[in-house]
C-alpha cells in the first residue's frame, strides 16, 4: 500500500510505474482497503473482552483520565466504550466528518493546557481505522461508519509504517504517546501487542530506561520475543509476563505456581493473564462497582457467550 501512495502521489496523468498510472494506484489502493474493512467486520466478533475493558476504564477514578493506544484499524473500542456509555475522546469532533483538532490532542492530562473533560476516556488509535477517510488526499476525517466501498481507508498496514506515519494526524498521535509515557510514575499495561512495531518499541523502551518510577507490564501470550527479552533483561521495571515464563526486575524465569493460586491466575498450567480476554475480566473485577455498568456489562458477556456456545456446540473459556 505504501509504494501504492507513493505512485499515486509522484506521477500524473499517462506516466506510469511498473505499469502502473497514479488513477490506476488508487483504484488498487481502495481495493486492498476494502478486503481489510471487510476483514475488520465485527459483527461476528465477541464483544465481551473489550467490554470488559471498557467496564474497568469507565471504573477505575484514577486521578489523571485512563489513555487507551491501539495499533488495531477495528472498531471494536469503540463500539465497547459506547455500548457500556463511556464516555470518549479520539482527537476528532464533529459529527457526519469529524475533524482531528490537534491543540486538544496536544494538551497533556492535568495540565492547564487540557481542554478534554478529565472523566473522557481517551482513546488514540496510532496507525489509524477503518472508518477514517482521505478527504482531498490532504486531511482525514472520521466517518461514523467504515469507509464505502471504492474509497481508501486512513491505514498504514505496511512494513514503511514509520516513513508514512510522519504525517497529520500519526505523527500527533505519536507525540501523544511520548508524552504520556513520560508522565511521572506511570502505570504502562501492554497487552495483546507483538512488539512488531519497531517505532513503537523504542519509545516505551526509552521511556523506561528514563523513567525508572514507572512500571511497564507487557503480558505475552505466547513466546516472549527476544528482542523484548534483551531489554527487559536489563530495565528493572519493564516487567513482562508470559504463560510459562516472567521477567520480572530483570530476572528471567520459569513461573512456579503455589498449590492455591487462584484458578483464574491458572489454568492449564499457564499464567492464564496471559490471555487478553481473561486479562481484561481480572481488571474488570478489581474496579470499583457501579451497578448500572454492571447491569449492562453482564447482558453484552451472556449475549456473546451464548451466541458462542450455539456456535460451537458450548464450552466457556472466557
Amino acid at each position: 500500500m505504501s509504494r501504492l501512495r507513493r505512485i499515486a502521489a509522484l506521477i500524473a496523468g499517462d506516466q506510469t510505474v511498473d505499469g502502473l498510472t497514479a488513477a490506476r494506484a488508487k483504484e488498487l489502493d481502495a481495493s486492498v482497503c476494502q478486503a481489510i474493512v471487510k476483514e475488520l467486520d465485527i459483527n461476528a466478533a465477541d464483544l465481551a473482552p473489550v467490554c470488559r475493558l471498557a467496564a474497568w476504564v469507565a471504573r477505575a477514578g484514577y486521578r489523571l483520565p485512563i489513555e487507551l493506544f491501539t495499533v488495531n484499524y477495528d472498531l471494536l473500542l469503540e463500539t465497547a466504550l459506547e455500548l457500556l456509555r463511556v464516555p470518549y475522546f479520539d482527537g476528532f469532533v464533529g459529527t457526519l466528518k469529524a475533524r482531528f483538532h490537534t491543540e486538544l490532542v496536544e494538551g497533556t492530562p492535568g495540565s492547564d493546557a487540557e481542554s478534554v473533560p478529565a472523566f473522557f476516556v481517551r482513546l488514540w488509535k496510532l496507525h489509524g481505522s477503518v472508518n477514517w477517510a482521505w478527504q482531498n488526499d490532504r486531511q482525514i476525517v472520521r466517518l461514523g461508519q467504515p469507509v464505502a466501498e471504492g474509497a481508501a481507508a486512513a491505514i498504514y498496514p505496511s512494513d514503511t509504517k514509520y516513513e508514512e506515519s510522519r504525517r497529520v494526524p500519526f505523527v500527533v498521535l505519536q507525540d501523544r504517546l511520548r508524552r504520556a509515557l513520560h508522565q511521572p510514575e506511570t502505570l504502562m499495561i501492554i497487552g495483546g501487542y507483538s512488539f512488531g512495531d519497531a517505532h513503537l518499541n523504542e519509545l516505551l523502551f526509552d521511556a523506561a530506561v528514563r523513567r525508572e518510577r514507572s512500571e511497564f507490564i507487557a503480558f505475552c501470550y505466547s513466546e516472549i520475543p527476544e528482542a523484548l527479552a534483551d531489554r527487559a533483561s536489563t530495565t528493572p521495571n519493564f516487567q513482562v509476563l508470559s504463560g510459562r515464563e516472567a521477567i520480572l526486575g530483570g530476572v528471567r524465569g520459569d513461573w512456579k505456581p503455589s498449590a492455591d493460586v487462584p484458578t483464574d491466575l491458572w489454568e492449564q498450567d499457564q499464567f492464564s493473564l496471559r490471555d487478553f480476554g481473561k486479562l481484561t475480566a481480572y481488571l474488570a473485577r478489581s474496579a470499583a462497582r457501579e451497578p448500572e455498568i454492571d447491569a449492562v456489562l453482564r447482558e453484552l458477556i451472556d449475549g456473546a457467550v451464548a451466541k458462542r456456545n450455539a456456535n460451537t456446540g458450548g464450552g466457556d473459556n472466557g
